[in-house]
């Protein structure tokens, strides 16, 4: 059984892992399951990756409960929301993995997460090739972007988010977001 492990783990170890019904990370080669998320985690992901996918067209590839071995050993995360350019996506071997992690990560904010935990992630993402960083506050209705160059924006209902990554002219407005 996955709880009784207490010890750090490879990955190759993660990877044989039964699969017990439960969601894991893989956390500096710490087991950690992850919560079942409550109702607004899956109305949330809904509406970013059906705004996401229509800007995005035929760029690349938006999905939610993207998983990725980010490049460190010891690592496999599991973002909220995810996109990558569909050259990278459609290179992944069927039986393997998303190796880095993708160019958007979109996180949002639930009560299990810490402030620790979410940095770490962001640092993490933001260091093996994630391009944008988001992270989604339900309860403020605002979205925070970081980006590589340590710089981080909000955007709050009423704003448009640029979709540089998907062209100069895409945009999400805020509002389609929160319902």
């Amino acid at each position: 059984m996955a709880d009784s492990i207490t010890r750090p783990i490879a990955f190759e170890e993660f990877e044989r892992m039964p699969d017990e019904g439960r969601r894991y990370e893989l956390r500096h080669g710490e087991l950690v399951q992850v919560p079942p998320p409550k109702h607004r985690h899956h109305i949330l992901p809904e509406r970013l990756v059906d705004g996401l996918r229509a800007a995005a067209g035929r760029r690349g590839h938006v999905t939610w409960e993207f998983g990725f071995r980010a490049l460190p050993e010891g690592e496999y995360r599991i973002a909220d929301v995810g996109y990558t350019v569909r050259e990278r996506w459609e290179a992944v071997d069927p039986e393997g993995y998303f190796h880095g992690s993708p160019e958007m990560v979109i996180e949002i904010l639930s009560p299990s997460n810490t402030r620790a935990e979410i940095e770490d992630k962001r640092k993490l993402c933001l260091e093996t090739g994630c391009r944008e960083f988001w992270l989604v506050d339900g309860k403020l209705r605002q979205v925070d972007i970081s980006t590589p160059d340590g710089s981080t924006k909000t955007y709050r209902v009423g704003q448009e988010i640029p979709l540089g990554l998907f062209g100069e002219r895409a945009g999400l407005r805020v509002g389609e977001i929160f319902p």
